[in-house]
């Protein structure tokens, strides 16, 4: 199983007191290496213009990339941009480019990317909820361009609903977005009724949930759907903000729950996609509860044949 990260993504540093902080990046990275011997880390390229100009306008593009910072400075009330930004987005997006292109030239069957900062919450042209460029719709848009893929799916598991990935594939229907998260919560998108072309699947989930509602909310509607659509590449916005003890939000998940999803995850990867799934870190701000669950998914990922 391939990994892929950049020490560029550690120099990303939003300023003291931010909860997406290089340290975050840190916990996976040692935890991953302390558990595992298995896995082939790979350094992250650089996405290039093109494979961002995919999913991002230019004007985005010149905002990140092309920006003179000093000092790290708000784009919004969540996300900033530093001196280092720039190449941590280039390493972050090109991580994983190389991971599908490994998938589909036989190299691995399984790939993480342990990067940052996240993506799931940048638009088409905005940066935002930590997020400047959307790692994994970048990732999806070349395999579908790239590869020639018909259907890829994006799974979605993050607490907070990923806006960016929906909004940018909500009429392209090679691309089908699924994901369960809490509501009320950042950014108020992800209603039960925003369906796209057919191709998005939300089930909203209330404060205080727990494993047994997140358990049937993706038994019962999402892995169906997931099952109906039979990707050819499975792609997962691994976010483990869910987590009970995570600081940001309050859908008091277990780490167990997330080494049941991607067992169930890898199912029916190996039943449509010939067991090719491309995961890529997202958000987690409470390091211990992080680096667990990392643990957990990365070795489900092996145990189901990555």
């Amino acid at each position: 199983m391939h990994v892929y990260s950049h020490p560029a993504c550690t120099r990303h540093d939003p300023g003291p007191g931010h909860a997406e902080r290089p340290l975050r990046l840190v916990a996976v990275t040692e935890a991953l290496r302390e558990h595992f011997t298995a896995l082939d880390w790979h350094e992250a390229p650089r996405a290039s213009r093109g494979q961002l100009l995919r999913v991002h306008d230019d004007a985005l593009l010149a905002l990140v990339l092309d920006t003179p910072v000093d000092a790290p400075t708000a784009l919004d009330p969540d996300t900033v941009l530093a001196p280092g930004s720039a190449e941590a987005a280039l390493r972050a997006a090109g991580a994983g480019v190389a991971a599908v292109d490994a998938v589909m030239h036989g190299d691995t069957r399984r790939a993480f990317c342990a990067v940052r900062p996240p993506g799931h919450h940048a638009t088409e042209s905005a940066a935002m909820g930590f997020c400047l460029f959307n790692n994994i719709a970048v990732a999806a848009a070349h395999a579908c361009d790239k590869h020639g893929l018909a259907r890829v799916a994006v799974v979605d598991f993050d607490v907070h609903h990923g806006n960016g990935t929906q909004a940018i594939f909500d009429t392209d229907p090679r691309v089908m977005y699924l994901s369960s998260h809490q509501m009320p919560l950042y950014p108020d998108t992800g209603y039960a009724n925003e369906r796209g072309v057919g191709n998005i699947v939300n089930v909203p989930l209330p404060p205080g949930s727990g494993s047994e509602a997140f358990r049937k909310a993706w038994r019962d509607n999402l892995l169906p759907a997931l099952e109906s659509f039979r990707p050819q590449l499975l792609f997962v916005s691994a976010g483990f903000d869910a987590h009970k003890r995570d600081p940001l939000a309050q859908l008091e998940l277990e780490t167990d729950d997330y080494r049941w999803l991607t067992v169930e995850l890898a199912r029916i990867a190996t039943r449509h996609a010939q067991g090719r799934i491309v995961s890529m870190l997202e958000g987690g701000y409470d390091l211990a509860a992080l680096r667990e669950c990392s643990v957990a998914h990365v070795a489900a990922l092996l145990d189901s044949g990555g």
